[in-house]
Formats: structure tokens, C-alpha cells, sequence
């Protein structure tokens, strides 16, 4: 059980507040694994602003044939910083901020086990974006590669401008910030857990967080590996990607994507972590088959990273190659339905709570299980062949990232949210928030599916008329700008709620993990007394010590 909190002294209390400079200076040189959580948070969101400005435009060039909205180039640079920002410093920054804040508290440690790296993380992944969009300022505009910069276009002279060299160094140092993060969860998952907190007691994110880290140290390397071989043929005359030069534009992609696909599920594992969170708390029931889970979290982590190559079946590889990636994507299916049943076997029976964040929980699962049935479609090779690099490939990706991962993160901060700030969300704005992005979720990318079977292929700007792809060009935008407001309400209600939302109280959910016993928002030092856990639930525990149904090892 979680022992309970002795409060140090209170100190004196300032005659004034300190100066703005003051606490600008704080946040800026701070090592607090909760501040620097939101100023992830906090770094996501400007990002995404200008990534879903840019998306809204597309979708606007798209609304109808032969538009001149946007000009064939600007379009294309808007493609490449609209996919390169959603992945890199919108998916991956909100996710490590999350984490930041929550992991430390849900373990019982006072912060993470490296506070300066963990800091240098976050400057160096913000830096790294800003290298990204510094771009738009040098000669020749912004890349216009796409996020996956496919050799030769990077090599030739379309793109001899500066602005892919700006591309692949903030990649480069927004690489090692993600690394260094990755470090910092795996070591203080291993080494700071609270007294009797075994691996096999650590709550679902926090198991599911290193896992993640994992993949994130064995995918980056050969990430930023191709980066600095796509610099050397850039500005040094290396040839590796160089096909008029003996070089190979396969070994681009082989390296892109050993990190591209895995970092699908980088970004979805740890929402499936956050539902694991939020799911059983909303439903009143232990998490059904924690063991399973585990061991399922484990098998995505492993077989993830051997399906690379089925982004390559129309490349010509051998049919051999072909059957091995097409068995290995279907096989990784498996452990993803395993924690579907099981999310679905926690909810059957419970007494369902239909507050925000699991509103929010339920829309993933629904969500995610269409964008999985897609993937498998798109792991049979002769399927894949007839519509790779169609519409069809936009809507599946989208259908897991943002009914996946955007759904659960808006679950968890929904979730979190009172812990971090003392305040309650409004429920009323945050339902608003949820139906229009489910509906405005579906209305755009459901359509791209049908226009992708129709043939209508990916990174254009346009496209002729009579081709049976306007209607559903046109319901896709309106599903865009459908969706659209769900983002501003949602940003004005954690804004407003922090001035006029409902005080919180320390456990509002009624629920059962560590973060829960401290304050809201936590102290600097998160637990005045280190706590000590005899089971999964020590919250639960320490609040009903003499109820058997909910004591177990």
C-alpha cells in the first residue's frame, strides 16, 4: 500500500509574485520532469497549428479539378512540412510530454534518472524543429521531398536548395533529443521504482513507455544514419543514394523505413498504454489480462521491427522478400487484437463512467480497429501492389495515427489534466470537442479510401476532371473543416479551465495509482515520503483496505 504523505514546512510566502522574467527564467532553465512535460505539451501544440494550417490548405487545393489555390511546389512543400511536423514534433513531443509528466509520479520517484538530459531533450527536439522550419526563410523556400525524402529527389537538382540540408540537420538534432528521452524512460523504469514495485506490478503506461523506448534506441540510429549519408552526397560528393553514380536509391528507403514503420507503433503504443490507464478506471474493472497485455506490448515492440519492407512491395523486390514482410505484417496483428479483446473485456459488465477522457478511450477503440482491418489489407502483397501510393494508403495511415494516437492523447490529457493544474476541464466544451472530431474524423478520411480504390494517387496538387474523385475530394475538406473547430475548442477549454475550472481535488477520478496520492498539481519533490506498493492498484489499497475483491499480487 502507498504510505501516506508527511508535508514539509511550508515556506514563507513571498510578499509579491515573483516577476514574469522570474518565472519565464524558471521554466527555461528548469529541471522538473513535470515542467518540462508541459513545455513538451506546450512546443506540440504551436507545431501543430501551423502542420494543420498547412493540411487545411491542401485539402482546400484538393476541393476540386485543375484549382490553383496553391502552385504545384508550395503545395508540395506544405505536404513535406505538414507530415515531417505531425511525426516529429507533434506525435512523438506530446507523447515523451506525457510520459515526462506522468511516469516519475505513477512509479513513486521524484523525477526522472537523468533531470540535465532529460531538459536536453527537450531543447534539442525544439531546436531541431526550428532548424526544420528555418527553411522557409533561406533560398528556395522549404523542402519539397515529402516526410520520407525519397532518393533521387533529394539528390537532383529540384532540390539543391538549402532547405532540405535544413530538413535533414534538424531531423539530425531532434533525433538525439528523442534518443536522450528514450534513455532517461528505460533507466528510470528499471532503476527507480518505489519499494515493492516489481515490473510485474508497474502500471500499463509505464510498462508500455519502456517498451517504446526500446524501439526508439534501436530505430533512430539508422535514421540518423541516412540522414548524414543523404548530407554527404548533398555537400560532401558521396554517391550512397546516387543511383547516376553507382549509388542505390533502395538502401534510402530500406534505412527510412526500418524507422518509418516501427515508428507507427512508437507513436500508438504509448496511447495503447493511456487507454490501459483510463479504460479501467472508467469502467470500475481491473484491467482484464494484465499478464497478456504485457507480453503482447512486448511481441508488438519485436516483430514491429522486422515489417519495414512492406511500405517496398511495388520497389521489385523477390517474391521470397515479398512473402516474408507480408506474413511478419500480418503477424504483428495478433498482439494488437489480443489488447483490443482485452480493453473490450474490461468494459463488458463494468459500471461505465462516461466522463471526457473515457469518451475519449472508446472513440480510439472504435477508430483503431478500422485503421488495423486496413493494415491488413495493405499487408497482401497483391492488394498493396493495386493501390500503393493511392489515397487509400492516406486514409489507412491517418485512420491509425489520428484515431490512435491523437484520440488517446486527447484522452490522457483530459485524464491528467486536473492533476497537473489543480482544475477540472469543462465536460460540456470537451464533449463538443469529442463529436466533432469523431464525426469530422471520419468524414475525411473514410472518403480517401474510396477515392484511393478509384485510383487517385498521392502527392498531387491537382488532378483532371471526370474521374469520379471530386465528391469525395469534397467531403474529405468538409470533414477538415469539420474538424477544425474541435481543436479550438479545445485549446480555449484547457486556457479558460485554468481560470475557471472546477478545483480539482487530489484524486477527482476516484482512481488508483501513485500520481493520484499527491497533491494537485504536484510539489517539486512529488512524494515528501518515498511511498511502498503491494500491488497494482496501491491507491485502491490504501483507501479500501478491507475490500478482498480488489487485493491481489
Amino acid at each position: 500500500m502507498a504510505t501516506a504523505e508527511a508535508e514539509p514546512a511550508a515556506a514563507p510566502a513571498a510578499a509579491t509574485r515573483p516577476p514574469w522574467t522570474a518565472t519565464l527564467h524558471g521554466w527555461v532553465v528548469t529541471v522538473d520532469h513535470k515542467k518540462l512535460g508541459i513545455l513538451y505539451v506546450l512546443m506540440a501544440v504551436g507545431f501543430i497549428l501551423v502542420a494543420g494550417a498547412a493540411a487545411l490548405m491542401m485539402r482546400l487545393q484538393l476541393w476540386a479539378p485543375n484549382l490553383a489555390l496553391l502552385p504545384p511546389t508550395t503545395f508540395n512543400q506544405f505536404f513535406t512540412l505538414h507530415g515531417t511536423t505531425m511525426v516529429f514534433f507533434v506525435g512523438m513531443p506530446l507523447l515523451i510530454g506525457i510520459a515526462n509528466f506522468a511516469v516519475p509520479l505513477m512509479i513513486g520517484a521524484r523525477d526522472m534518472a537523468f533531470p540535465r538530459l532529460n531538459a536536453f531533450g527537450f531543447w534539442a527536439t525544439l531546436f531541431g524543429g526550428l532548424l526544420v522550419y528555418f527553411s522557409m526563410v533561406v533560398p528556395g523556400g522549404p523542402p519539397a521531398v515529402g516526410w520520407f525524402a525519397y532518393a533521387p529527389l533529394t539528390e537532383n537538382s529540384f532540390a539543391r536548395g538549402p532547405g532540405v540540408d535544413c530538413w535533414a540537420l534538424g531531423l539530425i538534432v531532434s533525433g538525439f533529443g528523442t534518443t536522450t528521452a528514450a534513455i532517461n524512460f528505460a533507466v528510470t523504469t528499471l532503476s527507480l521504482r518505489c519499494p515493492g514495485m516489481t515490473l510485474r506490478k508497474v502500471p500499463f503506461f509505464v510498462w508500455v513507455m519502456f517498451w517504446t523506448s526500446v524501439q526508439i534506441l534501436v530505430v533512430m540510429p539508422p535514421l540518423t544514419a541516412a540522414l548524414v549519408m543523404l548530407e554527404f552526397d548533398r555537400q560532401l560528393g558521396a554517391h550512397f543514394f546516387d543511383t547516376q553514380a553507382g549509388g542505390s536509391a533502395y538502401l534510402w528507403q530500406h534505412l527510412f523505413w526500418f524507422f518509418g514503420h516501427p515508428e507507427v507503433y512508437i507513436l500508438v503504443l504509448p496511447a495503447f498504454g493511456m487507454i490501459s490507464e483510463v479504460v479501467p478506471v472508467f469502467s470500475r474493472k481491473v484491467l482484464f489480462g494484465y499478464e497478456f497485455m504485457a507480453a503482447a506490448t512486448a511481441a508488438i515492440a519485436f516483430i514491429s521491427l522486422g515489417v519495414w519492407a512492406h511500405h517496398m512491395f511495388a520497389v521489385g523486390m523477390s517474391r521470397a522478400l515479398d512473402l516474408f514482410f507480408a506474413a511478419a505484417s500480418m503477424l504483428v496483428s495478433i498482439p494488437t487484437g489480443i489488447k483490443l479483446f482485452n480493453w473490450l473485456a474490461t468494459v463488458y459488465g463494468g459500471k461505465l463512467v462516461l466522463k471526457s477522457p473515457m469518451l475519449f478511450a472508446l472513440g480510439f477503440l472504435s477508430m483503431f480497429v478500422i485503421g488495423g482491418l486496413t493494415g491488413i489489407i495493405l499487408a497482401c502483397a497483391p492488394v498493396d501492389l493495386q493501390v500503393t501510393d493511392t489515397y487509400f494508403v492516406v486514409g489507412h495511415f491517418h485512420w491509425v495515427l489520428i484515431g490512435g494516437t491523437v484520440f488517446g492523447i486527447f484522452s490522457a490529457i483530459h485524464y491528467w489534466y486536473p492533476k497537473a493544474t489543480g482544475r477540472m476541464l469543462s465536460e460540456r466544451l470537451a464533449k463538443w470537442q469529442f463529436w466533432l472530431l469523431f464525426l469530422g474524423f471520419i468524414l475525411t478520411f473514410a472518403p480517401m479510401h474510396v477515392a484511393g480504390i478509384l485510383g487517385m494517387p498521392r502527392r498531387i496538387y491537382t488532378y483532371g476532371p471526370g474521374r469520379g474523385w471530386e465528391l469525395w475530394n469534397q467531403l474529405a475538406t468538409l470533414g477538415a473543416l469539420l474538424q477544425a473547430p474541435s481543436y479550438l475548442l479545445f485549446a480555449y477549454n484547457i486556457v479558460a479551465s485554468l481560470w475557471k475550472g472546477k478545483p480539482a481535488g487530489d484524486d477527482p477520478w476516484d482512481a488508483w495509482t501513485l500520481e493520484w496520492a499527491t497533491p494537485s498539481p504536484p510539489p517539486a519533490y512529488n512524494f515528501a515520503v518515498v511511498p511502498t506498493v503491494r500491488s497494482r492498484r496501491p491507491l485502491w489499497d490504501l483507501k479500501h483496505p478491507d475490500d478482498p475483491d480488489w487485493k491481489y499480487e
